[in-house]
């Protein structure tokens, strides 16, 4: 499996194809990353320092690559937040190129907009562009329940609301949409939904809610279904199995108190999860 991973990068912690590449190299794919930033460490420090990279930087690498005569065998692009419209663009024509070389390829988007409790958190114009541009030509968005909420205009209250939601996205191009950080009236204060839903069918996921808020989980999560995903054809075992890495990621990381997710630390769960979640059709 090769997938082309687009994301930021920080040099302490787990973002972006930090968080992203190691779990899917520890499964056997082999992982081509294309760096957005470079930066020390995720900007929830409210400090850090490095360098943002241009639009035109994508387009050159994958070129490269285009070059190396690979492209063919690249099965799945991977994309998390985007800095700004321009970067998305390049993403949309790699995608594009790779679609040329490989018509089986998939585009997995996480469509980074904003969260519950914390709004719209992106530059300008980067929602729109997540609605309008990349969802349409995704075939895997993996967004949060605020993201669903904000790219369709639902409100989500129950889970036939948040099938709804996921109906309706559906229309406009993917044909997989996985939930994350689902809070219905259904589900206790103690845990926490995740929901996949491809072609009319749904499974929802339900784990115990822990004591931690880190940055990078949904990049890993992401990464995580998508490899899956592409394994088995089957979004409800994929559902299943990145749940159950990520829950182990995070209980090991709240149990150590970090800050940052213990990816390398933790690796085993992303192969064999300490405790599994199943999947069960809604």
């Amino acid at each position: 499996m090769n997938i082309l991973s687009i994301q930021s990068w920080v040099s302490y912690g787990h973002v972006g194809n930090a968080s992203a590449v190691f779990p899917l190299q520890r499964l056997g794919a082999e992982v081509w990353a294309l760096n957005t930033v470079q930066f020390s460490n995720h900007t929830g420090y409210g400090a850090w320092r490095g360098q943002v990279f241009g639009a035109e930087l994508i387009g050159d690498l994958v070129q490269g690559i285009e070059e190396r005569g690979v492209l063919a065998r690249c099965d799945a692009v991977l994309s998390g937040y985007m800095g700004d419209a321009a970067i998305g663009e390049a993403i949309i024509d790699t995608f594009a190129r790779v679609r040329v070389a490989n018509p089986a390829a998939v585009w997995c988007c996480d469509p980074v907009i904003g969260d519950v409790g914390r709004g719209v958190f992106v530059r300008p114009g980067i929602p729109e562009f997540m609605r309008d541009r990349a969802v349409p030509a995704a075939g895997i968005v993996t967004p949060n329940q605020f993201e669903l909420e904000w790219l369709t205009g639902r409100q989500v209250v129950s889970l036939d609301d948040a099938k709804a939601a996921v109906t309706e996205l559906q229309r406009r191009g993917p044909r997989t949409v996985l939930v994350t950080s689902l809070q219905v009236e259904d589900t206790p204060e103690d845990s926490v939904d995740l929901l996949a839903g491809e072609e009319g069918r749904f499974w929802r996921v339900r784990t115990p809610k822990l004591p931690i808020s880190v940055n990078g989980a949904g990049d890993a999560m992401a990464a995580l279904f998508l490899f899956h995903r592409l394994r088995w054809d089957d979004s409800r075992l994929a559902l299943s199995a990145a749940t159950s890495s990520i829950f182990g990621l995070l209980r090991r990381t709240a149990e150590e108190k970090s800050r940052e997710i213990l990816t390398v630390a933790a690796q085993e769960e992303f192969v064999t999860p300490s405790r599994v979640f199943m999947a069960q059709p809604c």
